[in-house]
């Protein structure tokens, strides 16, 4: 019986993965869940799971919490704050992590479960947008095995040679390609880029996610945080790594090798598959996910992603290339313009404006330590707050 603790249990990633979970008693136990502050969706889960712990992120929430426990029949104990997260991420008991909490403040249990030696199903695109070079040192350090979450790179994942090496040409790699949806608004001109409303972001035409990745994927800010994550799962180079879109959203990803081959991972969009991969891993397990029915699906469609009428995808490789803090300034300005964005205090086109001036005028540093990121971050964080304070609510960028 492998014990799992799910970091953002209440999201998206965590109820698929209390939903594969659920498929499988004789092999998983949800042992510790944990969210932010959503006190009755976790307190529901605890109903539901009864698992040994469950965390709160907002102390007050945990308060609540724990009044709401002491009312049922549960045996359920509740932690909080940053310290319990971490805390539920690397006790002895814990077998497996599910890193899902979305933002910067899921790179601290990410490290603490590295270094505690777990094996980590990283959904957290932050620990390695931020903090790559650390976590994958921790994971070294730690002795911990990581699996991604992400479709797409845990489609690589599956594709890659089995055996690892020191390098992707080593391995008989020529390339990664990353697919892309599209987002809504694929086929929109630059005018209509203009006109585009929160409600319309939140509208992703083939995965049911949470408003903050469903806006990235809109953008392509999504992507462009992937190519950054595929450089430290991978140790890809940029020039190794492509991106394609593909609006059927049907192949997951593609590695191309250096005889010609390309080998690619298909399947229905639903991110039960890469959990049911993951928490099974190397066995393959049942997910609950529908037969991929390729005569139904008849046409398979790729094109260039256009940087011009999106260009949060080519700023995330621009980060990449200048290295160290910069994908750190690139991840808290996106963060702090996208929640601007969802309570309607700036346009659509402003996201990848207020980026590029983050990146233009904070000075990019060698990255020294966990402390100089989460100083970075916040620097980082303060900037674009004050780019907003000075933008006019709903400004429409000109042409």
């Amino acid at each position: 019986m492998q014990k799992v603790t799910i970091l953002g249990s209440t999201g998206t990633i965590g109820q698929q993965t209390l939903d594969v979970i659920a498929r499988h008693p004789d092999r998983f136990q949800a042992y510790a869940l944990a969210a932010h502050s959503n006190v009755q969706a976790l307190y529901k889960q605890c109903l539901t799971y009864n698992p040994r712990y469950a965390v709160l992120l907002d102390e007050a929430a945990a308060v609540e919490l724990r009044q709401l426990i002491k009312t049922s029949t549960i045996n359920t104990e509740v932690l909080s704050g940053m310290q319990g997260l971490e805390a539920v991420s690397s006790m002895g008991e814990v077998d497996v992590v599910m890193a899902a909490i979305v933002g910067a403040a899921g790179l601290k249990p990410a490290l603490a479960a590295a270094y505690a030696g777990k094996r980590i199903l990283l959904a957290n695109k932050e620990t390695l947008v931020m903090g790559g070079s650390l976590f994958m040192q921790a994971v070294k350090e730690g002795g911990a095995s990581l699996l991604p979450i992400d479709s797409e790179h845990n489609a690589i994942f599956q594709v890659m040679p089995a055996k690892q090496h020191a390098s992707l040409h080593d391995g008989g790699v020529r390339k990664i390609i990353l697919t892309a949806s599209g987002g809504p608004f694929r086929t929109y001109s630059k005018t209509q880029l203009k006109q585009v409303t929160t409600e319309l972001a939140l509208k992703h035409p083939n995965w049911v996610m949470g408003a903050k990745i469903t806006v990235d994927s809109a953008t392509l800010m999504n992507k462009g945080l992937e190519v950054i994550e595929a450089h430290w799962l991978f140790n890809a180079k940029p020039e190794q790594i492509d991106v394609v879109v593909h609006p059927q959203s049907v192949i997951h990803s593609m590695v191309e090798y250096v005889d010609g081959s390309v080998l690619a991972q298909l399947g229905n969009p639903d991110m039960r598959t890469p959990i049911a991969y993951a928490l099974g891993y190397p066995e393959r397990i049942e997910a609950g996910v529908s037969s991929l029915n390729l005569i139904q699906i008849a046409t398979l469609q790729f094109e260039q992603p256009d940087t011009e009428r999106f260009p949060c995808l080519q700023l995330a490789y621009d980060a990449l290339e200048l290295g160290g803090t910069a994908a750190t300034i690139l991840n808290a300005a996106n963060e702090v313009a996208v929640s601007a964005f969802l309570n309607k205090a700036i346009h659509f086109l402003d996201i990848p404006h207020l980026i590029a001036d983050a990146l233009t005028e904070i000075a990019t540093e060698d990255v020294t330590s966990l402390e100089h990121l989460i100083e970075v971050d916040a620097i980082s964080r303060t900037y674009a707050h004050a780019w907003l304070s000075k933008s006019p609510k709903m400004k429409v960028l000109t042409a």
